[in-house]
């Protein structure tokens, strides 16, 4: 019997989850038991129910229906017999084979792409998330609309040749949306460029403050916004389920006694991302180039983990953040059974729980102190103006104006600790201490 959901009263769209893996395809894109488990997890996020699945094994894609006619013949025996009302591909879909299912298959057809959308479109707050999610549906759906107008030809004469005086209007519709499109794209990328200036903004104003940035990243459900609460009692809405997260969060947070961060939670990655979906997000993952320190949250538990990690990395290598000092993150470890993984930019933690929140501190603020000295300095009048560049490429600490001169503390870079080294008081290696 069909589930109801609690929130609406409405029955849950039922679903049949289908699949390819053809050998000529990339190994990345064929479909898997672990795929389809997951384009499970994705129906169930946006509000549907897996009643059957289908994996199809052929040595190429069929270039009119993806999976062959007879395949086709069972999945439509497949969506009678569960009354399911929607079907969803785990590979992309060409317009005309989205097209030839929904006619041969007389049901909704969705392919990943199309259903992360829709999740994107239901979790999307902010306005800047809206922004980003019509930027990818418009994306999406420009390539789609040939097969939307394909009720026109129908409606023409039998065989589905148009008479002369009826070709027209179809083709001038189809152009019209086409062009209303392209300008709606248009207006949405001015608008996010928008958004981009003033991030940048509020960047240089942080840079200007000398507040380091660090971000979470990492795979869809991995844990990330829990993390966040746990280290900054952030209480933002953390739920066991795919893409929860869209919109960034940033919250201070006091990593030691002298060092104070922006941590900034954002929108996990998955395995076969649409490409136009990273374009369209490139306003709030952009945020990753200009991060001083990456948290790459992963998710232990998953026997995936690996593979998962994987797809994180080649994602942040993609955005221009791979030369980003990172700090891997092994969440859940309490429910991981096995040698714990170790190094020194690892850390294993329960982020519900807590356990090892000190320990990924002292770790995150080593790794943001790597490369700087602790310094001590008594700058005479003379040379005031190092102290303008102190405050420029510096942390400085204290400032204290006294009868000998400039008294400061500062956290140095060690680029810069060859200038300084002549007024640190009693040798440097009495004062100095490394951080």
């Amino acid at each position: 019997m069909p589930e109801i959901t609690e929130t609406t009263g409405k029955k849950k769209e039922r679903a049949v989850l289908a699949g390819l893996a053809a050998a000529s395809m990339e190994l990345s894109e064929r479909s898997s038991e672990v795929s389809m488990e997951e384009l499970s997890a994705l129906v169930e996020t946006a509000g549907g129910e897996t009643a059957a699945m289908l994996i199809q094994q052929r040595p190429a894609p069929d270039p009119r229906s993806f999976i062959g006619d007879g395949k086709v013949r069972e999945l439509r025996e497949i969506i009678e017999r569960n009354d399911c009302d929607l079907a969803v591909f785990d590979n992309e879909l060409s317009p005309s084979q989205m097209r030839v299912l929904s006619e041969e298959l007389g049901v909704k057809v969705l392919d990943r792409s199309g259903l992360i959308l829709d999740i994107f479109a239901q979790r999307a707050r902010t306005r800047e998330g809206q922004l980003q999610v019509e930027l990818a549906q418009y994306k999406y759906l420009l390539p789609r609309l040939t097969g939307m107008w394909s009720h026109l030809v129908r409606q023409t004469a039998s065989g589905g040749s148009s008479p002369i005086g009826t070709r027209g209007p179809g083709e001038t519709q189809l152009e019209s949306d086409r062009r209303h499109i392209r300008r709606k794209i248009q207006k949405l990328e001015e608008e996010l460029a928008d958004v981009r200036r003033v991030r940048g903004t509020q960047r240089r104003r942080r840079e200007k403050n000398a507040m380091p940035t660090v971000c979470l990243v990492g795979y869809t459900n991995a844990g990330k916004s829990t993390l966040l609460n746990c280290l900054t009692d952030a209480d933002i809405p953390a739920n066991d389920r795919l893409f929860d997260t869209l919109d960034t969060t940033t919250r201070r947070l006091k990593v030691d006694e002298t060092t104070e961060i922006l941590l900034s939670d954002t929108v996990g990655f998955i395995r076969k991302l649409p490409t136009h979906l990273i374009e369209a997000f490139k306003a709030t993952l952009e945020e990753l180039q200009y991060a001083d320190v990456l948290l790459h949250v992963i998710d232990l538990s998953n026997p995936e983990w690996e593979t998962q990690a994987q797809i994180v990395d080649a994602l942040i290598a993609e955005l221009g953040a791979e030369g980003t000092p990172r700090l891997r993150v092994y969440n859940k470890c309490d429910r991981y059974f096995g040698v714990l993984p170790h190094g020194e930019d690892a850390v294993c933690i329960s982020a519900k729980s807590g356990e090892g929140a000190q320990a990924l501190l002292e770790k995150l603020s080593a790794l943001l102190g790597r490369g700087k000295r602790r310094l001590t300095l008594l700058i005479p009048y003379a040379r005031a103006g190092l102290l303008d560049t102190l405050q420029r490429e510096a942390d400085v600490k204290k400032a204290d104006y006294t009868e000998e001169g400039i008294a400061v503390e500062a956290v140095v870079p060690d680029a810069l600790y060859g200038k300084l080294r002549e007024f640190v008081p009693g040798r440097a290696e009495a004062k100095e201490e490394r951080t």
